[in-house]
């Protein structure tokens, strides 16, 4: 990938590829299941890019560096949680909505 991102023959081109749910021009969202079977291969000895490589991803598409970058972070993710911190993302769902503030009471508020 390049730095101004994915172009759209790019995204049809990834999301032809069954490891893959999402692709916007920044960036690609991968399954669960491909998380959970690249991660338990790199356990298994296999390097990152091979990983990627052997699951339809072109080094030349997604980057020299991404697959080392995600299965550092799917790797942790699997320490910490195990299988299901991979299969359920819970990415985001820590935030509050910016409605939140206006519902609360004055007293609330002021805890």
């Amino acid at each position: 990938m390049n730095i101004k991102g994915f172009t759209e023959e790019e995204i049809k081109e990834l999301m032809e590829n069954p490891n893959v749910t999402n692709v916007t021009p920044k960036g690609i969202t991968y399954s669960p299941e491909f998380k959970v079977k690249a991660v338990l291969s790199y356990i298994g000895g296999n390097s990152p890019a091979e990983i990627f490589r052997e699951n339809g991803f072109s080094h030349d598409l997604v980057g020299g560096g991404i697959p080392r970058k995600r299965l550092f972070q799917w790797r942790k993710i699997y320490e910490e949680k195990g299988e299901l911190g991979l299969l359920f993302n819970k990415r985001g769902s820590g935030r509050k909505k910016s409605n939140d503030s206006q519902e609360l009471s004055v007293e609330e508020k002021l805890k």
